[in-house]
């Protein structure tokens, strides 16, 4: 299993964390959401590997957009799971399936540096 690094083409985060591991040869799979969709099952490994709060993006636009209706209605990890897939563009990004099965949400190279 490879590395696979699932966000939104446009997204500066997502440029960051693809230029670095471009930036040491890391060979990695891209998944665009816009494009391609948020994958049901990968959704909730990820929910279970970072929790809904660490994976629903609470300062990006898309959820400053919503009205505060639809953002009341996300209480749990199930309406998280039922907003991100109607709205992929409120999960934090990018999220990295790495090779050793670890999964993480945004990016950080102080953190990334030990892979």
């Amino acid at each position: 299993m490879g590395i696979t690094v699932y966000g939104i083409t446009n997204c500066d985060t997502v440029k960051r964390a693809r230029a670095w591991l471009d930036g040491r040869g890391t060979a990695y799979a891209f998944h665009d959401f816009k494009k391609a969709g948020v994958p049901a099952q990968r959704l909730d490994a990820w929910l279970q590997a970072a929790g809904w709060e660490a994976l629903l993006n609470r300062k990006g636009t898309t959820w400053r957009k919503l009205e505060a209706a639809a953002q009341a209605r996300v209480v749990d990890a199930r309406s998280a799971r039922a907003l991100m897939l109607e709205q992929p563009s409120v999960i934090k990004r990018p999220v990295v399936e790495w090779a050793d099965g670890r999964i993480t949400v945004g990016f950080a190279a102080d953190q990334w540096s030990g892979r």
